[in-house]
């Protein structure tokens, strides 16, 4: 696909091609495998950070790469939906949720310890905010840490926690103040993940096979205060700033999977033979195609719009977060409309699992639920324009 190089330059293309060249030699040919195995090596997260891919968007001193825009995090984000499994996208990735406030609400020393390892692919972050009671609504969350000296005690739980299984930190919301009502009151810490009183139960999903999802217990988790991030009390700022960039690479990876639906159902198209000729020979099959290809071009418009915006302070605002709140519904609405459209084109052959589409297609609901939901990302683009 055509890359406008108003957006690109020679480096974004470089990293482009690392990945598609990572993709193509340690995931792609192993991860039907994987998938029905429900689990990917470990090693793949040091080799993923050997290539810089763990880095984007964290700063160099703790193993970031330096210089890397929104438009590094959009070209990851298609070319690893080429293997067709966001299972392993959300897992092997789940650092870019988890220790972003760690980068930005850590004290130095905690920084300097943790992101070195997570960045390096030696140990996996992951991000504790939602509750088997609350779903997208974070402000309602119950787990509470009660302060005992120089630490807190934790106690609660959280739920469809991705890498919850295998993670080694979590970034954990917890409610620091008892008698604070909705967003006030809540702070974030970060908690080793093999602390006593932990417990842990793998979840069974409809998709994202590949990925590790857990239910979290904490029964009395000793934390260092130390481990705040950001002041006590206001954790629900922290939270709010981890958004952005979460709803943004959930739009970018949708639309890498649509496109990826896309490519397949051509192929097929242009090889599958009825009535005496090609599948795209057919008007009704050529129409189909155009539509995946029109929702496909007006979708990569606004996610080059976005991550242009998401690189210039005087743009930031109201309007960019409505704006990337509009591009995750329209984003995943593609992949929902591909995802359909693909397993259609491929018959039969649509509904045997192997296929991409077939992945793709059990996996388009998560994508439009995680990071919240299109019903609370249309009321935050209400609020956001002031309506």
């Amino acid at each position: 696909m055509h890359l406008n190089p108003l957006y690109y330059n020679e480096q974004h293309l470089e990293f482009a091609k690392s990945i598609r060249r990572f993709v193509e030699k340690e995931i792609s040919p192993f991860i039907n495998e994987w998938d029905e195995s429900e689990t990917f090596p470990r090693e793949l997260y040091k080799k993923a950070a050997d290539i810089g891919l763990l880095g984007l968007g964290f700063e160099e001193q703790y193993g970031g790469i330096a210089g890397t825009d929104a438009f590094y995090t959009l070209l990851a984000s298609i070319e690893l939906a080429k293997c067709a499994s966001g299972g392993l996208s959300a897992s092997l990735l789940s650092h870019t949720i988890g220790a972003p406030p760690i980068q930005h609400f850590a004290n130095e020393a905690i920084k300097a310890q943790v992101l070195p390892q997570i960045l390096s692919g030696g140990k996996i972050s992951a991000l504790a905010i939602t509750e088997p009671g609350g779903g997208s609504d974070v402000a309602s969350l119950k787990t509470k840490a009660v302060r005992d000296g120089d630490y807190f005690l934790v106690s609660g739980e959280k739920t469809f926690i991705t890498s919850g299984m295998r993670a080694d930190y979590y970034s954990v919301a917890v409610r620091t103040d008892p008698n604070a009502k909705g967003a006030n009151g809540i702070s974030m810490l970060l908690i080793d993940a093999h602390s006593a009183g932990i417990s842990k139960t793998k979840l069974d999903k409809m998709g994202w096979w590949a990925s590790d999802t857990a239910h979290l217990h904490f029964d009395n988790v000793k934390v260092p205060a130390s481990h705040l991030l950001g002041p006590e009390n206001m954790g629900f700022l922290v939270i709010m700033n981890n958004f952005n960039m979460e709803r943004f690479f959930l739009a970018a990876s949708s639309y890498g999977f649509a496109l990826t639906c896309y490519e397949e159902a051509l192929d097929w198209a242009q090889q599958r033979q009825t009535f005496g000729k090609r599948l795209v020979d057919h008007q009704v099959m050529r129409h189909k195609l155009v539509d995946m290809a029109t929702r496909l071009t007006a979708t990569r418009a606004l996610l080059e719009d976005t991550a242009y915006r998401l690189g210039k302070p005087e743009l930031q605002g109201s309007e960019l977060i409505a704006q990337i709140c509009m591009l995750k519904n329209v984003a995943t609405q593609t992949m929902q409309f591909c995802a359909d459209a693909a397993v259609q084109t491929l018959g039969g052959m649509g509904f045997m699992r192997g296929t991409k589409s077939e992945r793709i297609y059990r996996e388009v609901k998560v994508n439009m639920i995680g990071g919240g939901a299109e019903e609370i990302m249309k009321d935050l683009i209400s609020k956001q324009l002031g309506y």
